[in-house]
């Protein structure tokens, strides 16, 4: 271990705690700091997958004849608030220029380190503590209405082939017999063994909080407001409760990072990706195990506090409200291929994916400040956070993991904009 150094670490998502649990491991001085409670925004509202497989990233060669496609079907999971369109453009012409083959399995070949040991990572990060009791191992299957549907996502499960994950199909009345829950709308069930979720992410998220207590570290909820640099270098931060020194830094407070990215001088093309959920509280049925609901391309995941289905992309900022168009659609889904479930009642959440436009994070220092970058994870947030902490504090430690971080380079979008 190198010398105990003061460390704050801004944002209680699972990317700033992994961060703050791994630093104070290494025996640094923690604290970590959040304007809201532990996991308050999309590190509580997930899917809740351990997303092992995710390692295709939303932007394909593809992209441009899929996207329009679903940008004028109303049934789609895309969804665009238009009067936002002028302020997303920069960023969206990126993200669609990195829609091409060889940008394409660049990303891909990113994706796969930082995701593909997800179940071990988190297992790491909680052995031992209160918060082991919510990381569960699972299959997952991806539900199809046929075996044409199945064969139509060749080129993912291409990939995923390439890093051993070969799926068992199930077709016809087999799919039921696996998972009676699936209604006659789906004909085909691809099964992949060997993966996990998490049995209440907004209860994980604050039992490592408390992990990070238990082991010596600081929690505070407060606000940000600004970072203090002397000689290009930080040396505390400013909060709605007055000064905090540091010797270092991490900025994992997801899209929110964007605005104390600015206060160091640093344009980062970050947008936010607009999720949902509905959560249903006490429901007649459960399915075994998390699912992929392919027609629909949300999640279903089986909670301690009932069933959660959560997906789709909205792009729209983060300043309105949520839109009812990709509630009505989840819903929608749900009743056709669960056509038996019922509820007490259905909780519906928005939050916000921090998004780049190459579909990777922002993992390491920014310049020579100090301060250190874990956000920007999209849809692998949850997947990828105990990952990118460890990542993070061995870098603060002066150690560099057996992984190539060029592709999640913080400074690589900076470069670019000068």
């Amino acid at each position: 271990m190198t010398t105990p150094r003061k460390i704050i670490v801004i944002g209680a998502g699972i990317c700033g705690l992994s961060s703050a649990i791994w630093l104070r491991r290494a025996g640094h001085d923690v604290t970590l700091v959040d304007r809201d409670g532990p996991g308050a925004g999309a590190s509580y509202g997930n899917a809740g997958l351990l997303a092992q497989w995710a390692m295709v990233p939303v932007n394909t060669p593809d992209l441009l004849t899929t996207g329009l496609k679903y940008l004028v079907n109303p049934n789609s999971p895309l969804f665009m608030q238009w009067g936002y369109l002028p302020r997303l453009a920069p960023w969206l012409a990126r993200f669609v220029g990195n829609a091409n083959p060889r940008d394409c399995r660049r990303m891909i070949d990113a994706l796969i380190p930082i995701v593909t040991d997800s179940v071990d990572q988190h297992i790491a990060l909680t052995r031992g503590t209160r918060a082991a009791k919510w990381v569960i191992s699972s299959d997952f299957g991806y539900a199809y209405p046929s075996r044409k549907a199945f064969d139509a996502d060749a080129f993912a499960w291409g990939i995923k082939r390439e890093v051993g994950m070969i799926p068992t199909l199930h077709e016809g009345p087999q799919v039921q017999e696996i998972e009676p829950m699936l209604g006659p709308s789906v004909g085909c069930l691809a099964v992949l063994k060997g993966h996990g979720h998490i049995a209440d992410p907004g209860a994980y998220m604050a039992d490592l909080a408390e992990v990070l207590r238990d082991e010596g570290g600081q929690y505070l909820q407060r606000e940000i407001k600004d970072i203090t640099l002397t000689d290009g270098r930080i040396t505390g931060v400013e909060t709605d409760q007055g000064p905090m020194p540091c010797d270092h830094a991490v900025l994992a407070a997801g899209i929110w990072s964007k605005p104390l990215m600015r206060k160091l001088g640093i344009k980062v093309h970050l947008e936010a990706e607009r999720g949902y959920h509905l959560h249903f509280v006490n429901p007649s049925q459960m399915p075994r195990h998390p699912l992929m609901i392919s027609a629909g391309k949300f999640a279903v995941n089986p909670m301690a506090t009932g069933l959660r289905c959560a997906g789709t992309v909205e792009l729209g900022g983060i300043e309105k409200g949520p839109s009812a168009a990709p509630l009505k659609l989840i819903r929608s889904h749900v009743n056709k291929v669960f056509p038996d479930l019922r509820a007490d009642h259905v909780e519906e959440w928005m939050g916000f994916r921090p998004s780049t436009p190459d579909s990777l994070p922002l993992v390491g220092e920014l310049g020579g400040t100090g301060v250190f970058a874990a956000f920007g994870h999209q849809h692998v947030g949850l997947t990828a956070g105990p990952k990118t902490g460890r990542i993070i504090a061995g870098l603060i430690d002066g150690q560099r993991p057996n992984m190539d971080l060029a592709p999640y380079d913080a400074n690589r979008f900076h470069a670019s904009a000068r």
